[in-house]
C-alpha cells in the first residue's frame, strides 16, 4: 500500500519522483519557488504534469506517456487538501463546512452531520459547531479545516503550510494537534518551518529549482544536511539529553522545560528543539512566565535576513537590529538566554 509518483513540468522545470508508505508522514522542505505547491497540486489533481505517472494502492492517479495515457479527476483521487488559509465557506457553520464533504460523497445528511460532529471533537472544535468562519478566530478556523479534511476519510492528506498563517500561539497548538492527527496516516506537508519536520514527519526531502536534491529520515537530513538548502535550516537550537518530567537534562546538567506529546520515560535519550526565533535576549535575569533561562557568553552576531544572529556555542537567537542595539550586544558579552517551555519541542533522541 503505498503512493508511486513520478511527474515533469517543462516551463516549470519541475521533474519530481518519490513514494510514499502507507501510514508515513512526508515533509517537503524547500527555498520559495522550489515547486513544493507545485508537488502538491500534481497529486492532488489541479495541475496537470507533461509527462510522468502516479499511483497510489494500485489505482491510477495519472498517467502520460508509453504504455497508457489516464487522469483521474480530483474528486476520485481520495485526496484532501489543507491550503495555508482554511478557505471554509463563509455562508455555512463549522458544522455544516465538515459535513459538506461526506455529503458530496453521497453520504445522507443525517449521517454526514453526526460524522462532521466526531471530526470537530477530534480537533477539540466540538463548541465552534454552530459558528460561521467570521466569528472563528484564525486558529480555529484552522481546526475546522483540518477536521473538514479528515472527514472524507483521504488516502492521502496533503498539507500545504498549514501553520504559515497562524500566529505564535496558535501555531504551536495546531502542530501538537497535527501530530496526534497525522500518527499512522498518509500525508504530505509543505513548510518552510524545520520544526514542523521534526515535530511531523517521518521522512523529509528538499527540493531546490524543481528537483529534489536531498531526502531521508527526518533527522539524519536536518542534522547531518547535504544541501544547500538544508545546511541553512541547521539555525534550529538543538539540544540533546536524557528526559525529565519537565522536559531534558543535558550532560552538563541544564535543564530545559517543554513539550511533548508522545509518552517518554525519564532517563531516556532526548531532543529538545526550539527556533532562534523564541529566545529572547536580556541583560539580566528575567522574571515572568515559566521559562528556560540560561547565562550565556556571545561568541558571533551575524545578520540573518532582517535579523541579527546572536551565536553563544550552540545556541543561537535572533533579534531585531534595533534590539541588539540598544542591548549594547558584542561578541565577548555575557547575557541571558530566555525561552518559553511552550516553545520547546521535547522527543526521544
Amino acid at each position: 500500500m503505498s503512493l508511486r509518483f513520478e511527474a515533469a513540468i517543462a516551463a516549470r522545470g519541475f521533474d519530481v519522483a518519490l513514494h510514499l508508505e502507507d501510514g508515513e508522514t512526508l515533509a517537503v522542505l524547500g527555498p520559495n519557488g522550489a515547486g513544493k505547491s507545485t508537488l502538491l497540486a500534481v497529486v492532488a489533481g489541479l495541475l496537470r504534469p507533461d509527462t510522468g505517472r502516479a499511483e497510489m494502492d494500485g489505482r491510477i492517479l495519472f498517467g502520460f506517456g508509453p504504455p497508457t495515457t489516464a487522469w483521474t479527476a480530483p474528486h476520485r483521487r481520495g485526496t484532501a487538501l489543507l491550503a495555508q488559509e482554511p478557505l471554509l465557506f463563509p455562508h455555512l457553520s463549522a458544522l455544516e463546512n465538515v459535513a459538506f464533504g461526506p455529503r458530496s460523497a453521497g453520504v445522507p445528511k443525517r449521517a454526514a452531520r453526526e460524522a462532521a460532529r466526531r471530526w470537530l471533537a477530534e480537533v477539540h472544535a466540538e463548541d465552534l459547531a454552530a459558528r460561521r468562519p467570521g466569528e472563528l478566530s484564525g486558529g480555529q478556523a484552522q481546526r475546522v479545516a483540518v477536521a473538514r479534511a479528515l472527514a472524507v476519510n483521504p488516502d492521502v492528506l496533503l498539507l500545504d503550510e498549514p501553520m504559515a498563517a497562524l500566529d505564535i500561539h496558535a501555531a504551536p497548538l495546531l502542530r501538537r494537534l497535527l501530530k496526534r492527527i497525522l500518527a499512522g496516516r498518509r500525508a504530505i506537508i509543505v513548510t518552510h518551518d524545520v520544526l514542523d519536520a521534526y515535530m511531523l514527519a517521518d521522512r523529509v526531502i528538499v527540493m531546490e529549482d524543481g528537483r529534489i536534491t536531498e531526502e531521508g529520515p527526518t533527522r539524519e537530513v536536518l542534522r547531518r544536511p547535504r544541501s544547500s538548502f538544508a545546511a541553512g535550516l541547521a539555525g534550529l537550537n538543538l539540544v540533546t539529553g536524557s528526559v525529565t518530567a519537565a522536559g531534558i537534562r543535558t550532560a552538563e546538567g541544564l535543564e530545559f522545560a517543554g513539550q511533548h506529546d508522545a509518552p517518554l520515560a525519564p532517563g531516556e535519550a532526548g531532543v529538545a528543539a526550539f527556533p532562534p526565533s523564541a529566545v529572547s535576549v536580556f541583560l539580566t535575569e528575567a522574571h515572568g512566565s515559566p521559562r528556560n533561562a540560561f547565562w550565556v557568553t556571545i561568541s558571533d552576531l551575524e545578520p540573518h535576513g532582517d535579523q541579527i544572529r546572536i551565536r553563544a556555542g550552540e545556541l543561537s537567537a535572533d533579534v531585531t537590529p534595533a534590539a541588539s542595539a540598544d542591548l549594547g550586544l558584542a561578541p565577548g558579552m555575557a547575557v541571558y538566554f530566555v525561552v518559553k517551555a511552550a516553545a520547546v519541542s521535547i522527543y526521544p533522541a
